[in-house]
């Protein structure tokens, strides 16, 4: 007979809010923050095996440190389980050893992408920290749930022992079988505000779910899929997706906008249709937006668009074909400018995601990408540094070359919480990328043209409350930046 233990899943405090979902978990420059997705839905997975779980996001309700383990101590749980990443590693670990501090006598374990790489570094690191999960941890939880005493045989959990040394079983395989998990939307409705979370790009409030898991791409700068999601591409069934995005639309009707958070929504066009399909049979009056690649055919695009899709965030990433190839990212800049115009013909909205400072980069190959992403003509674009997370290639790359700055991963993320820019390039260094980087954001957005074509592409008076929400916040950020606040 199991015995009764008691699981809290939290989504860990901070100084300010930060996603640290997010595949860039800083403070957003837009007011973004993400759901904790991941511990959502392995609380999901624990409550569906009958273990007493509980799912706390700290972050929205602004607690700080000593509010959380106030919390903690008056609810004393068995297991705490929350998530890391690289630039909020030190603080994290911090809030551990003031929790052990104070006298909690339960377990805590950290999941996420940084401790997937590094999980033997980290617990020699902070001995507080008991467990370390590897990978995917939806199924391992429960597992060690029932197990804290004695966790040695459980896959995907690293721990220290009193020997000094790390104990590990070895990662636990991916899930293959995704209409197993719960509906995400189910564990939110029943733990989280939807109100607390905000996407720029999307109608608020919105909502994150997953409808596959990993990657098939090759992109040398990706975190996910070379860290917890992996290589191999998992889907949930269409008609699996398709009743996740019934139950919002009759369960949760204030959601005006549903995110497919997945690494590529787009990767299997027949998948896609199919859903689509689905959606218009089932005539089902949802708004959703994906993650996309630039390959998508014209006839997948207007399919999409024709069962409710309203945005397609896409990563060209670079406008020089060379460093496409440097990146391995699969795509050529013909097939972005095709598919930029199919879905401009279809009106359907693009984010347009942008890097400077990948393998190769120069001053002329940047001013190529800021031209690229002018042609291409997206609602929004982003220009973002390149930021070599442990576990890339982009990273090994960085350090076998000398390029990295620092492996101080407390030096990752400034005082306003923003991803430090962390490579020295050979013609300019990070301080220079950093105002370069900055001056792209500025020459794009608030530039008379674009600032006519984004009031003209946004007659309702609720669009424009959104975007002056997240231009407001960018321009926080960059004040504060003129103003010597780093």
């Amino acid at each position: 007979m199991r015995k009764e233990i008691n699981l809290l899943f939290l989504n860990l405090p901070y100084d300010f809010e930060i996603s640290r979902a997010s595949r860039w978990p800083e403070k957003t420059k837009s007011r973004t923050l993400y759901y904790p997705y991941w511990l959502a839905y392995a609380a999901g997975v624990a409550e569906a095996e009958g273990l007493n779980t509980d799912l706390i996001d700290a972050i929205p309700r602004k607690w700080d440190r000593q509010t959380a383990v106030d919390h903690i101590l008056s609810s004393a749980p068995d297991l705490v389980i929350g998530e890391t990443t690289t630039p909020t590693l030190h603080y994290d670990l911090d809030f551990i050893r003031q929790l052990k501090a104070a006298g909690f006598r339960g377990k805590v374990a950290l999941g996420g992408t940084h401790i997937t790489v590094l999980y033997e570094e980290t617990l020699k690191s902070c001995p507080e920290l008991d467990f370390a999960l590897v990978g995917e941890y939806d199924r391992t939880v429960p597992e060690l749930a029932d197990a804290l005493d004695n966790p040695e045989p459980v896959h995907g959990v690293a721990f220290l022992k009193a020997d000094g040394t790390v104990r590990f079983a070895g990662r636990r395989p991916v899930i293959e079988d995704l209409d197993t998990l719960p509906f995400v939307s189910e564990v939110y409705r029943k733990y989280l505000d939807v109100r607390d979370y905000f996407y720029g790009l999307a109608q608020h409030p919105m909502i994150q779910i997953l409808s596959s898991r990993g990657c098939p791409f090759r992109c040398s700068f990706c975190q996910y899929p070379q860290t917890m999601g992996g290589r191999t591409y998992r889907v949930r069934s269409p008609e699996n997706v398709v009743a996740e995005l019934e139950f919002i639309g009759r369960e949760m009707p204030e959601i005006r906008e549903i995110f497919i958070e997945d690494d590529t929504f787009t990767v299997d066009k027949k998948r896609v249709e199919r859903i689509c399909d689905l959606i218009l049979e089932k005539q089902l009056k949802l708004v959703w937006s994906c993650n996309a690649r630039a390959d998508v055919p014209y006839e997948t695009l207007a399919k999409m668009k024709a069962a409710g899709c309203r945005l397609l965030v896409v990563g060209y990433e670079s406008g020089n074909e060379g460093i496409l190839k440097n990146i391995e990212k699969g795509i050529t800049l013909k097939q972005s400018r095709e598919f930029a115009k199919a879905a401009k013909k279809l009106g359907l909205r693009v984010f347009g995601c942008f890097i400077v400072g990948l393998t190769g980069e120069t001053r002329e190959t940047i001013e190529e990408t800021f031209h690229f992403a002018r042609e291409t003509d997206a609602d929004m674009v982003f220009f973002q540094q390149a930021v070599p997370f442990p576990g890339t290639e982009f990273y090994r790359s960085c350090e076998t070359e000398g390029m990295l700055r620092t492996r101080d991963f407390s030096q990752w993320m400034n005082a306003q919480g923003h991803l430090a820019c962390l490579v020295d390039y050979a013609e300019f260094p990070h301080t220079e990328l950093e105002k370069i980087r900055d001056r792209l954001m500025v020459r794009y957005h608030f530039s008379p043209v674009y600032i006519l074509k984004t009031l003209v592409r946004n007659p309702s008076l609720r669009e424009i409350s959104r975007i002056m929400k997240s231009g407001i916040g960018y321009l926080a950020f960059r004040t504060a930046r003129l103003f010597g606040k780093k």
